[in-house]
């Protein structure tokens, strides 16, 4: 599965909105307050909801007027620690009985809009999250339980405690509504608080008084504040924060981009400071006004926030206007882009660059488009970058050396737009175009930053907003079919991702209805994790299908396959036997001793025309495996045997909240490196095992190890005896895309005995730099209901195997001849069936016939020969003479000639291949020279 986190599929089928952060903690309650928050609402514009905004109100319950300026109302997601928050203006006082009303971002739906007495931008959690009123106006620690500073707190959904338990679940269409219009506060949330349809209450609201006498009238509003003025620069400064955060200012600039929810603005001189900004965004929630136009100068009023869209942004927030109240045009205007070549240099960063016109030098590589078609970005930089511990060791000077590198060398390429599936998908060509390696340039645009992930706890990465249309080229082709490996075996793996027969709807792809999948010894729909419906499975199959004939292997290893014996195996093959022809392939048998208790299991396919199994599969079911690991013996047609083993090691993700070296250390491994390290040590005792029962000691590992090429798990196996055939062949293997890199968490590791044997080992990237648009899914994506079936996601291009996984297969070629030596010369040589290799060391055993040589097949072996004689060099054996060919009665005599054809020695006869004529023995695939 996924690095890091659960697999990005998954991900993508929960709104960002609701995503709860995974980390657990509890609450201490504040003391009794007379400023609370009496009323949280985080639905605002979603699916049936009225109002557009989200909000937080408060109420002061207390009988004499509290100064809250300065202070802050904060969220944070349901288990989360990092707080967004949006501060309370200076002079601010709320007098007795009276609500205060925090209006926060508006959703895509909704038609009566919150009229708040404060504007915020926070995207709160429609059925969970926490809130706090806090006396400070910067971010509380990022810490589960917050107590100093904390005025008041409430949890709703399924949330961290805070006060006493959470309130009930929240919706588009319910809020946390404190009970007696706020009165009531026994610092226990779910008591406090009654769930109920939203009802935002603002200074403007009737006063209620909790002690039962009248409330005293309002006071006359507070003059408005006046606004600052302030240069951007001022604005922006030297740091990655502003100074002015939360105060009003008056600023004007040219218009350089104009997004969908705001528009962009830069001083038209400048201060010449290459440490301070020049740009800032203007966020106006909704559409801005006719006057945003490019070139236009326009002066604009606003308060100055500093917007974090989650926990991974929260180090780097983005400095904004937000919801000016006056904008005017005052004139025109151009601006020079600032020309940007990346990487940076060490210790810099494009913060400096926020909010202002740049021209990125020359041309980048497209690193991953995982986010194309959700969010119309794609991760672009300098070079084809690769995960650092897929090359170096974790915590290496030299990985941490490129992870830096790296950093300075990437950014996103937004589409201009917040919308999600943008129809059409931008940045959207043929044939794939563009995939990770393929090149961008004419790259002009304002920079921008935000999240790099679909969850509000993931990266963020700073975005180039283009205002010219980037130039894309292709510098990673399709590949049409696997690089060539050899060899006259072949062996694959590929993680088909989650290939369920029973769907999250409840259906089978057999036609049964309210079917569930097993994990744990639970049975329900919610434990399938492939297709939705018979639709998706449809077209999931097909193109697996395709990626297993494009493969073309004798046996293959496959994860993410549906828990259910071999039901999903079977189905599979079936339809793959039907697209190659009847009978091809074969399901390896369930083993004994089980496939485990997991959703998904390993399984294995193979060709019984190419090779016979030798006994029952065997599973190895240790207490340490999620998910058994998977063995087979084979042998093929000359004889020669082999096991193939395939793996699924612990995931990356769900990282525990402890376990020395489970937890995440942050030095590239992830989560859970030291489960999969024990698993890699029980893989070594699980392969003696077979090595004892098999009678062979040619053993091949494959399968999804969830570890990169130098990580632990990795090194456990090559450290003792064990040879990465993929790395062997490839200095930069990858099978996976992840974060903007490459690496491969696919592995083919083989024993030392069978390394020898191993002549080739290839990815085939038919998955891993391809965009989301062209998996099965229906979601995510433009709909193709809207363009007839013929926009992106393009469904004639269902029918292939480009993403048909989102991890690369692998496929290795095998030299697996039978050895059948010569020794004294003058004999008669007999192989078997076939793939037979008759092995000449001397030309003193010249005069040896061979019986049933079959060209293009078997193979007479002449390295050592011909290093003997000190022809090793030669570079074509053949066409020099030094190997020739004579015909006799009974068939070709094969000649050496230790000078060649042009040399006075005459050639002598080595070996004889009866029946055969020079024509058909003479031919290069019919001999191995070195």
């Amino acid at each position: 599965m996924t690095p890091r986190h659960p697999r990005q599929t998954t991900l993508l089928r929960a709104l960002l909105r609701s995503l709860p952060l995974a980390i657990a903690g509890c609450f201490l309650a504040p003391a009794h307050a007379a400023v609370v928050i009496s009323q949280v609402y985080g639905g605002g514009g979603n699916t049936g909801a009225t109002l557009q905004h989200d909000f937080i109100e408060l109420f002061n319950n207390g009988t004499t007027a509290e100064n809250i300026g300065g202070w802050s109302v904060q969220y944070a997601a349901a288990t989360g620690t990092s707080w967004q928050f949006t501060a309370i203006p200076a002079g601010t006082t709320l007098q007795p009985g009276r609500y205060y009303l925090v209006r926060q971002a508006a959703g895509a739906g909704g038609t009566v809009p919150v009229v708040g007495d404060l504007t915020g931008t926070i995207a709160m959690g429609a059925a969970s999250g926490k809130v706090a009123l806090a006396n400070i106006a910067t971010a509380l620690a990022a810490v589960a339980a917050p107590t100093a500073n904390v005025v008041d707190i409430v949890s709703y959904g399924a949330s961290t405690p805070t006060e006493g338990s959470p309130t009930a679940v929240l919706s588009a269409l319910l809020a946390a509504v404190r009970n007696a219009s706020g009165c009531t506060d026994t610092n226990n949330n779910g008591t406090d608080f009654t769930v109920t349809a939203p009802a935002p209450r603002n200074l403007a609201s009737a006063a209620f008084s909790c002690s039962g006498t009248p409330a005293p009238p309002p006071p006359p509003p507070p003059p408005p504040p006046t606004a600052q003025d302030l240069a951007i620069f001022q604005i922006q400064g030297s740091g990655a924060t502003s100074t002015v955060v939360g105060q009003l200012v008056r600023t004007d600039g040219i218009v350089t981009k104009v997004l969908n929810n705001g528009f962009f603005i830069q001083d038209a001189v400048g201060d010449g400071n290459p440490a301070t900004s020049d740009g800032i965004f203007v966020f106006t929630s909704t559409a801005p006004p006719a006057t945003a136009v490019v070139g236009n100068r326009l002066q604009v009023t606003g308060t100055v926030v500093e917007f974090s869209s989650g926990a991974g942004t929260a180090a780097t927030p983005l400095t904004e206007i937000s919801n000016p109240t006056l904008i005017d045009l005052i004139g025109t205007g151009t601006i020079t882009p600032v020309t940007v070549t990346l990487p940076l240099a060490a210790g810099d960063s494009l913060e400096r660059f926020e909010g202002m016109l740049v021209r990125i030098d020359g041309t980048l590589t497209v690193q991953q488009n995982y986010f194309q078609s959700r969010y119309g970005q794609v991760t672009i930089g300098a070079g084809r970058h690769e995960t650092p511990t897929n090359r170096f060791r974790p915590n290496s000077t030299e990985a941490i050396a490129l992870a830096d590198l790296q950093a300075r060398s990437r950014l996103l390429l937004d589409d201009g737009s917040s919308l999600q599936n943008p129809n059409p998908t931008p940045f959207f060509f043929a044939n794939g175009l563009p995939r990770a390696g393929d090149t961008v340039s004419n790259l002009v645009g304002v920079i921008d930053f935000g999240l790099a992930t679909s969850t509000s706890s993931g990266a963020g990465l700073y975005r180039l907003q283009p205002t010219s249309t980037p130039a894309f080229a292709t510098g990673n082709p399709r590949p049409a079919t696997p690089a060539a490996v050899g060899g006259n075996v072949k062996l694959g793996s590929m993680n088909v991702l989650n290939f369920f027969t029973t769907f999250t709807n409840g259906a089978t792809a057999d036609g049964q209805t309210g079917q569930g999948c097993s994990l744990g010894g639970s049975v329900s729909a919610g434990n399938c994790r492939g297709a939705d419906s018979l639709n998706e499975f449809t077209r999931q199959r097909s193109k697996i299908v395709r990626a297993l004939a494009g493969l073309n292997a004798d046996a293959v290893g496959l994860m993410e396959i549906q828990n259910n014996g071999n039901v999903a195996a079977q189905n599979l093959v079936d339809a793959l036997n039907a697209f190659v022809g009847a009978g091809t392939y074969a399901v390896v048998p369930v083993p004994p001793q089980g496939t485990g208790t997991d959703a998904i299991r390993v399984a294995m396919i193979y060709k019984p025309a190419s090779l016979s199994l030798v006994g029952a599969s065997v599973s190895d079911p240790a207490a340490v495996n999620n998910r058994p690991t998977l063995a087979q013996t084979f042998t093929a047609a000359n004889g020669e045997k082999f096991v193939l083993v395939v793996n699924h090691l612990k995931s990356k993700g769900s990282c525990p909240a402890s376990g020395v070296g489970d937890v995440d250390s942050g030095d590239g491994q992830g989560c859970w490196n030291a489960t999969r390290v024990l698993q890699a040590q029980q893989l070594r005792t699980f392969v003696a095992q077979l090595q004892s029962n098999s009678g062979t000691n040619d053993v091949m590992l494959v399968g999804d190890f969830n570890a990169y090429g130098r990580e632990d798990p990795i090194v456990e196996l090559t450290s003792n005896g064990y040879i990465d055939q993929a790395g062997r062949y490839n200095a930069f293997a990858y099978s996976y895309v992840f974060d903007g890199a490459a690496g491969r968490l696919d592995h083919a590791i083989s024993t030392a005995t069978m390394s020898p044997k191993i002549v080739g080992t290839q990815h085939w990237h038919v998955n891993a730099d391809e965009q989301l648009a062209y998996d099965y899914n229906v979601e995510f994506k433009a709909p193709e209901t809207t363009c007839g079936g013929l926009c992106p996601p393009d469904p004639i291009n269902v029918n292939d195997a480009y993403r048909s996984s989102d991890h690369d297969p692998v496929l290795v070629g095998l030299d697996l001849y039978k050895l059948v030596p010569a020794s004294t010369g003058r004999e008669l040589l007999t192989g078997s069936t076939g793939a037979d290799r008759f092995v000449f060391t001397s030309v003193l055993q010249g005069g040896s016939s061979i019986s049933g040589f079959q060209p293009g097949i078997d193979q007479v072996v002449l390295s050592d020969l011909l290093r003997s004689l000190g022809r090793s060099a030669v570079a074509d054996p053949i066409g020099s003479g030094v190997v020739g060919c004579s015909s006799s009665r009974l068939g070709a005599v094969i000649n050496i000639d230790t000078d060649g054809s042009a040399g006075p020695l005459a050639p002598r006869a080595l070996v004889q291949l009866n029946g055969l004529t020079c024509l058909a023995a003479l031919q290069p695939q019919n001999f191995v020279f070195r």
